[in-house]
């Protein structure tokens, strides 16, 4: 049984595409059903309830984006690292996250000058491995990998985004708890694919197609072997239910407006750092 960490969600309330920071908003065109969008966050939120605690954080107004959660920062045991954001547009939300981890008696890390850094929209822990995965290209600055290593003790693997579709390594990757990885290839740079490869064996890959990715299908929610996300393929449920995982569909499409879905709405708020040799 894999040990679950409280999860934090943030209301939709004044969730609104208003501006256009990633190629999936259009404040023209994307307007948001907010009754919808309240009534498919409520729907993850009685989801995942079902197997860990969910723990709120009060909207502010103006901060649309403030419901994905998975940006406020990266927790690794007591430690929190707070983001700072690349787009003006949600700099404003950082000082709200570092009250919420102040009160909840985290050790703030604070980021080097002029780091920009997206929380754990841009780093995941590896499942299999005593490793931190940091993506990089559009939001977080890889000159901030190595700090990151040296703060949380941990390795820490960069890779680099290329498609401006998935801004964020959580949009198209996604470390699972038997060790294995979902992730689209196509994503990330040459040399980013290749340390993938090295790092994590061919039968711990688990490539998604295109249509799957543009689904938002690597930005799962994995809780012990529950995967929760917006779609997926039947080939793609089909492999995860060879792996042992149930597969947990819930719509979020007007979260993928703003170009976010499953994982970006939610931030683990008790993450550990895996041992070696995990299950393959």
């Amino acid at each position: 049984m894999i040990r679950t960490s409280p999860i934090l969600m943030c209301p939709p309330r004044h969730f609104e595409v208003s501006y256009r920071i990633n190629p999936w908003m259009n404040p023209d065109h994307g307007v948001v059903d907010r009754a919808r969008a309240l009534a498919q966050w409520q729907a993850l939120r009685d989801l995942l309830a079902r197997w860990t605690e969910i723990v709120e954080l009060e909207p502010v107004p103006g901060f649309p984006d403030m419901v994905f959660t998975a940006n406020a920062g990266l927790v690794l045991g007591r430690k929190a690292v707070v983001s700072r954001f690349y787009h003006e547009e949600r700099k404003g939300e950082s000082p709200f996250f570092q009250q919420f981890f102040e009160s909840r008696d985290f050790e703030i890390q604070p980021l080097p000058d002029s780091i920009y850094f997206e929380g754990a929209g841009d780093a995941l822990f590896d499942r299999g491995a005593p490793l931190l995965w940091a993506g990089s290209g559009w939001r977080t600055d890889r000159r901030g990998h190595a700090w990151l290593g040296r703060t949380l003790g941990c390795e820490v693997l960069g890779l680099e985004l290329v498609d401006p579709r998935f801004y964020h390594l959580d949009t198209c990757f996604c470390p699972l708890n038997d060790g294995s990885l979902l992730y689209y290839p196509a994503a990330f740079s040459e040399n980013s694919q290749r340390l993938i490869a090295e790092r994590v064996s061919i039968g711990r890959r688990m490539v998604v197609d295109t249509n799957d990715a543009l689904a938002f299908s690597c930005n799962a929610v994995n809780i012990d072997r529950a995967v929760v996300l917006h779609d997926a393929s039947p080939g793609l449920r089909e492999a995860l239910e060879r792996r042992g995982f149930s597969v947990h569909v819930c719509p979020l499409d007007e979260f993928l407006k703003a170009g976010g879905s499953a994982k970006c709405l939610t931030l683990k708020l008790d993450e550990e750092l895996a041992s070696s040799g995990g299950e393959g």
